[in-house]
């Protein structure tokens, strides 16, 4: 892959390379910095970033640039994610230092990640359509710009939401032959990957992956990177099938303090019967035995299995609210759900 797009940058005295895992102390504090900027709070530790530079399929040599300043520091890095199988939606994921914007770093980034998501084309189905996407944090001007100055499209928006624990919730009241319990590791993993799967398959940006793939990034995504509290991850179990779950890690990224909703999911034949919300209020009780004052979640807005609703109706409000941006690199099918 040619590296034209950075030729600039070097001429002004700036070193741009892959990352390496010796990279994670520098990058992750230039990270930090920006989520201060964008959302007021810092949300990376090294311990999860450098597992998530490990996950299968992904190549910091292939899949990620550095920009260096003549000092040694990290001003920028960006990164092409089309790990899943089939990649028609590579997800590009950068960062620009505070301090280091408006000096042609972002654009230069992105036409260099622009580039590298094309490599996806030839691995996609034949006929398929294959786009590059992208997003932030909605109040973050200068990204939005950036993603809107080489092209990209907003096609979709999410939320965060969140609830503010000042009383003690509801208890839950499960449909009539819905138990629950505890996942148990490594007896349900395999059963709980394909019920989320599952839950999630109407959902929109889903794209069918085949099993072994999917079950792989999906154990080393939960189990290396997000970590959840096992005694926050809820099955709901009608007789030896898994009507639906919740995913709950102590806290979240940007928030100590803050209890965090994963994944929530309810498979179709279980749904309209009051099972997301007795799972989400198991949590909540959860949450509010152990003192967190908030809980949040993160969801699609427009989702249309109606989780806003549900999310609404358990008292929850939204936070802050998400962007994302699309460019077309291929027409075609769409694969994934709408």
């Amino acid at each position: 892959m040619t590296e034209q797009t950075f030729n600039k940058l070097a001429n002004n005295g700036y070193t741009i390379r892959p990352a390496s895992l010796d990279d994670i102390e520098g990058s992750v504090e230039m990270f930090n910095l920006c989520s201060k900027e964008m959302i007021d709070a810092p949300e990376f530790t090294e311990e999860r970033y450098a597992k998530e530079w490990q996950m299968p399929n992904f190549d910091l040599q292939r899949d990620t640039r550095l920009v260096i300043t003549s000092t040694g520091q990290i001003v920028g890095c960006i990164e092409v994610w089309d790990v899943q199988e089939p990649p028609v939606h590579p997800w590009i994921w950068g960062r620009v230092h505070p301090l280091w914007e408006d000096k042609g770093i972002g654009t230069a980034m992105m036409e260099w990640a622009l580039e590298r998501a094309r490599e996806a084309i030839p691995r996609a189905p034949k006929g398929a359509r294959v786009s590059a996407r992208s997003g932030t944090v909605n109040t973050y001007t200068p990204a939005k710009e950036l993603l809107q100055s080489i092209g990209m499209e907003a096609i979709r928006y999410g939320w965060d939401m969140l609830l503010d624990l000042n009383a003690a919730p509801p208890a839950p009241a499960w449909p009539e032959g819905i138990t629950v319990r505890n996942i148990q590791h490594p007896a349900d993993t395999e059963a709980a990957y394909r019920a989320e799967d599952e839950a999630f398959a109407d959902h929109w940006g889903y794209v069918e992956t085949p099993f072994e793939e999917g079950f792989k990034q999906w154990k080393h995504y939960v189990f290396e990177i997000r970590k959840p509290d096992s005694a926050l991850w809820f099955l709901a179990m009608d007789g030896d099938e898994i009507a639906g779950m919740v995913t709950c890690r102590t806290e979240s990224d940007d928030d100590p303090d803050k209890g965090w909703v994963s994944v929530l999911g309810v498979r179709r034949p279980w749904r309209r019967r009051g099972l997301g919300l007795a799972l989400l209020r198991q949590v909540f009780s959860e949450f509010y035995r152990r003192g967190k004052p908030r809980v949040g979640l993160g969801v699609d807005s427009d989702n249309l299995a109606g989780a806003t609703r549900l999310y609404e109706k358990a008292g929850m409000h939204v936070q802050r609210e998400y962007v994302t941006y699309e460019i077309e690199l291929r027409p075609g099918e769409e694969l994934q759900k709408e």
